[in-house]
């Protein structure tokens, strides 16, 4: 197999990166928690766990979420932190991302 070959192949399924379904059979078993947070000073943080980080790509998901909101935040130990308050909007885009409603539970 030669290194072209290989790069263009999914390493869990072997099918081409542009037919491979990984991450999409993924995020039906993932079960995502949306929640609002307060840090020092009352200051808000929208707080995004239960995607499992073996499977979908945190960062890149924090990635799109920070540009499309226009807010900074981070990726820490599993949880997405996002600042400010982005709860419905954030349920919107997880929405586009490919999650389905009944995956993504709004708390507070």
């Amino acid at each position: 197999m030669s290194f072209e070959q290989e790069s263009t192949q999914c390493k869990i399924c072997g099918l081409p990166v542009e037919y491979c379904v990984c991450e999409s059979i993924a995020k039906e078993d993932q079960r995502v928690r949306v929640a609002l947070e307060f840090r020092r000073y009352r200051k808000p943080y929208t707080v995004i766990s239960g995607i499992d980080q073996r499977d979908v790509d945190l960062k890149e998901i924090a990635v799109k979420l920070k540009s499309k909101l226009a807010c900074g935040g981070t990726v820490k130990d599993g949880v997405i932190e996002l600042q400010g308050d982005h709860r419905y909007r954030v349920v919107d885009l997880l929405k586009e991302m490919g999650f389905t409603e009944d995956q993504i539970d709004l708390v507070g």
